[in-house]
Formats: structure tokens, sequence, C-alpha cells
């Protein structure tokens, strides 16, 4: 494969086959680029400064625009996880891939959420969340799961914990079903959040822990659960917002006052005499 090293134009140009000359912008590209992680080389493959693109790859590379454009124009709802990251005091552990924080006096660690589209539409998150006991115990896991519909509105929630051999399973708590029924919008997100963590605590109650960190877990996942709610963005969101048009000034009716630094006039009164200077 020859590497293109020269400078990018701002468009790239090809024919072959018959076909009438075409034109794809760099922009394209770089939305090929970040939607299937496509490198630059597979649009450039043989291509030297000031050459068009050869048409063996054209199919594929009309293809590739086409899906990546579509699923652009069709992505109505993501997680903004560097805004998730920051509320939890930032991507710094494992290379740049989790959050280390305290809560209650007990430390945790939040691993980047795992997101994947779903049928309808909406996008499924998957975080873990790791209880951190020290060098000389083992390490509690959870694992947070949540599922938003294109609207940016949550529709259901679960979560797991593994205790050292011990698994806790939530239910799937939904906004649809008996849980939530009737409280739209932030509402019923609330209530997810809270059925969810007294499901969690009540079935860890059952296995009678009583190690801090441990019955603390359910309030981190809840953490959690908030922090990855307030980074839900959908396009609304991310659309550019316009500016308002000014307003053009009204002109101001009434008497016109002097100004301020206008001579101050002596006006003598009735029965008065005026000096004349000479």
């Amino acid at each position: 494969m020859t590497r293109y090293d020269g400078p990018l134009p701002e468009s790239f140009g090809w024919g072959g086959n018959g076909d009438k000359p075409m034109r794809i912008s760099v922009v394209a590209l770089r939305i090929s680029q970040a939607v299937f992680g496509i490198s630059l080389e597979f649009f450039t493959e043989g291509i030297r400064p000031g050459d068009g693109i050869p048409a063996a790859p054209l199919t594929m590379i009309r293809t590739a625009l086409i899906l990546s454009l579509v699923s652009t124009l069709h992505a109505g709802v993501t997680l903004d996880t560097e805004s998730f990251g920051k509320s939890l005091g930032g991507w710094d552990a494992k290379s740049k891939h989790a959050c280390d924080y305290e809560l209650s006096g007990s430390d945790y660690r939040t691993y980047k959420p795992e997101i994947t589209p779903t049928p309808d539409g909406g996008i499924f998150a998957s975080v873990r969340i790791d209880h951190r006991r020290g060098w000389l115990a083992s390490d509690d896991h959870a694992v947070l799961e949540i599922t938003i519909d294109k609207n940016g509105s949550i529709v259901s929630a679960q979560s797991n914990l593994a205790l050292q051999g011990k698994t806790i399973s939530s239910d799937v708590i939904r906004t649809g079903g008996s849980v939530g029924l009737g409280v739209p919008g932030v509402g019923a997100a609330v209530k997810v959040g809270a059925d969810l963590t007294a499901d969690l605590s009540s079935k860890l109650l059952r296995e009678k822990i009583v190690e801090p960190g441990r019955v603390n877990f359910p309030s981190a996942v809840r953490h959690n659960y908030n922090l990855i709610y307030q980074a839900i963005r959908t396009t609304s969101d991310l659309a550019p917002k316009q500016e308002e048009p000014k307003k053009p000034e009204e002109p101001v009716l009434g008497p016109v006052k002097p100004p301020t630094t206008a001579a101050k006039l002596d006006v003598p009164g009735a029965g008065e005499k005026t000096e004349i200077k000479k």
C-alpha cells in the first residue's frame, strides 16, 4: 500500500469505468474515519500528490460514505463520556480509561462506558464499577446497564454485583412497566434510580454484609447512574444555537435634557439689578 504523505486538498476527485467525475470533501472522509475507524490510507491507496483516486476502491468509498452519512444524520442520542468522566474526577487511571474517586470513606473506580446502538435508534450503555478494597483483598465488581431511547429518555436500568463469589442482581427496572409508570421525563429517571438502589440494597442486606465499602456499593452505583443521566446528549443539545437578532434601539421620546456639562445660567429674580460688564 502506498501511503499518501502530501497535503490534503479541499476535496478528492476521481473518475473511471464510464462514471462521471465525482468529488468528495475531506470533511466527509473524516466522518467515515470517525464512524467506522477507517484509516485515511483506505481512501488514498495508490494516490500521489496531484493524482486522482483510482477507480478500484470507488464502490467501497461510495458505500462507506453513504453509510456514514446516514448513520450520522440519524444519530439522535449519544453519551458524553468526557463530561461523565470529568464529573467523577477525570479519566486519569488505567491509561486514561478509568476514574478513581472516594465515596463515604471507601475507594471506587469507574471505567469508560461501553456504548452500542439499539434497533430503535437509542443507545445501550454498560459501565463497570470496582470497589477497591486494598492490596491484601480482592476488589468487588459491579456492572450498571442503562438503555436510553432516541429521545434521550431512560427506558430501563439493571445492575449486578460480584462480591468474592457472591453475585447479586437487581431486577430490570423499567420506566414503562410497573416502576415509573405515569412519571414522565426526569421524574421517571429519578424513580428508576431510586428503585434500582433500593432493590440492590435489600438483596445485599440478606447476605449479611457488614463491610462499609460493600454496604455502600449500591449508593456508588446510584452515583454513577445519576452522572450518566446528566451526560446524555440529544441532537437538539448538540445543534449549534442560533443567535437572536438584535432589536433596533427605539428613539427616546419626551423633552431633551441639556447635557450635564452645560454652563449654568444666572437669571436674576424680579426687582434685582443686572450688572452689565463693560
